[in-house]
C-alpha cells in the first residue's frame, strides 16, 4: 500500500479531463517515494501543457517539486490564475506558431487562412510532432491527451471540439491570438509565405477566364501556387468576419 498521500484540486477547464457525472475535481493521491507534481498531475489524467501555474500549501511552485505526504495542490489553467505574490513560471511564453496532429487538417488549413504559421501532415507519427515542437518551437495541437504527454513539449492545447470552426476559436481565445491574425499571408496547401507577383510572371498558367478577368496575384514562396481573389475569396473571407465578431465580444 502506498504510504503518502496528497490533496489535489483542479480548476476551471482543467475539470475536462474528468470525466462522467458528478466527476470530482478535488480528490486524493496515494503514492510512494518522492515524484515531481508534474508527474503526479499527468499520473492523475491532466497533461502538464494545460497547466499554468501550481500551488502547493500556499506557495507557487515549479514543474519538479517533489511531493510530500500531506501536500494541498491547486492545479490553475491559463484562464485562472491565483493572486500569490510571486508566481513560479512553468514555461516561457509561447512562439505563435503549431504542428497540427493528423486528424486536424481542417483546422490547419484554417489556422494559415488565418496568417499562423500551422506545420501539418497527414502521416506524422506521434514522435515526428513531439520533435518539431521542440526543434522549431511549436505549440502541439491534439485531440490525442496522450500526445501531450510527451516531455520534449512544452506548449500544447487539447481541443475540445472536433468541429474545426470552434476549434480556431478554442486556439485564438487559448493563446490570445486574435490580435495576430493577418489574413492570406499563408500558403493553404504547404504553408508557405504568399508574396504579390506580377500577372505576367504567372500568365501560362491561368485558365483563360481568370486570365481574362483578374489582374491582381500572389503566389507561395515554396511550392509556387497561385491565388487571386475570385469567389473562393469571397467565401473564406465570410469565415475571418465571423473572427473578427468573436474578437470584437472577446474584448
Amino acid at each position: 500500500m502506498p504510504e503518502n498521500r496528497a490533496f489535489f484540486h483542479f480548476y476551471h477547464e482543467l475539470r475536462d479531463f474528468f470525466t462522467g457525472p458528478g466527476a470530482a475535481i478535488s480528490l486524493k493521491y496515494d503514492f510512494d517515494g518522492k515524484p515531481s507534481v508534474k508527474d503526479a498531475i499527468e499520473a492523475i489524467g491532466v497533461p502538464h501543457t494545460e497547466v499554468d501555474s501550481i500551488v502547493v500549501n500556499g506557495t507557487s511552485v515549479g514543474f519538479g517539486c517533489p511531493l510530500k505526504d500531506g501536500d494541498a495542490v491547486s492545479v490553475y489553467p491559463a484562464s485562472f490564475s491565483p493572486e500569490i505574490p510571486v508566481k513560479a513560471a512553468l514555461r516561457g511564453e509561447p512562439p505563435p506558431s503549431f504542428v497540427v496532429d493528423v486528424n486536424l487538417g481542417k483546422l490547419a488549413r484554417r489556422l494559415r487562412m488565418l496568417g499562423f504559421d500551422a506545420a501539418y501532415r497527414n502521416d506524422y507519427a506521434d514522435h515526428e510532432v513531439a520533435g518539431l515542437a521542440e526543434s522549431e518551437g511549436r505549440i502541439v495541437l491534439t485531440r490525442d491527451r496522450r500526445l501531450l504527454r510527451f516531455r520534449i513539449i512544452t506548449h500544447g492545447y487539447w481541443l475540445r471540439s472536433d468541429d474545426p470552426r470552434i476549434q480556431v476559436k478554442e486556439v485564438l481565445g487559448r493563446f490570445g491570438y486574435y490580435p495576430l491574425v493577418k489574413p492570406f499571408n499563408r500558403c493553404l496547401e504547404c504553408n508557405g509565405d504568399i508574396v504579390p507577383v506580377e500577372k505576367e510572371a504567372v500568365l501560362d498558367r491561368l485558365e483563360p477566364k481568370t486570365r481574362l478577368y483578374y489582374n491582381e496575384f500572389y503566389t507561395c514562396t515554396d511550392c509556387g501556387k497561385v491565388y487571386w481573389k475570385g469567389s473562393h475569396y469571397d467565401r473564406m473571407k465570410e469565415t475571418l468576419d465571423s473572427l473578427i465578431i468573436r474578437k470584437r465580444d472577446a474584448e
